[in-house]
């Protein structure tokens, strides 16, 4: 298990399959976690294998990626529904939920990534 500070933002991909949310595009595009090199090694984690991503806000299983761009201990998930499950959902009044600074556990785990529907359904009650 690592410890990170978790971003998020609009990536290109992500953008562009927006209205097609229930793809295997959009899924592509929003539902993986970006760590450098070092980070990805310390987890014992190779490229689209499973990390659970925990933060105070929720939990969400997702494959991981290699961004070295990102300095040690940054993690990045895009903009979407598997980010949105372990952002901040306070939106301090401006509509927009804090996209960054979020601090995050990440562990590797054999457990599946839902698909968007699923992650939907896990907030009905």
């Amino acid at each position: 298990m690592i410890e990170t500070i978790l971003i998020s933002a609009r990536t290109i991909d992500q953008g562009a399959t927006l209205e097609e949310k229930t793809s295997q595009a959009y899924f592509d595009a929003a539902a993986y976690c970006e760590l450098n090199e070092s980070n990805l090694a310390a987890l014992g984690l190779s490229v689209g294998e499973n990390a659970r991503v925990t933060t105070p806000h929720g939990t969400v299983v997702v494959p991981v990626k290699i961004d070295d761009r990102l300095p040690d201990d940054i993690s990045f998930i895009p903009m979407g529904p598997w980010s949105n499950a372990v952002l901040d959902p306070d939106t301090c009044g401006c509509g927009m939920p804090g996209f960054k600074g979020v601090p995050a556990k990440i562990e590797p785990t054999t457990d599946s990534v839902l698909g968007m529907k699923e992650l939907m359904a896990t907030y009905k009650e």
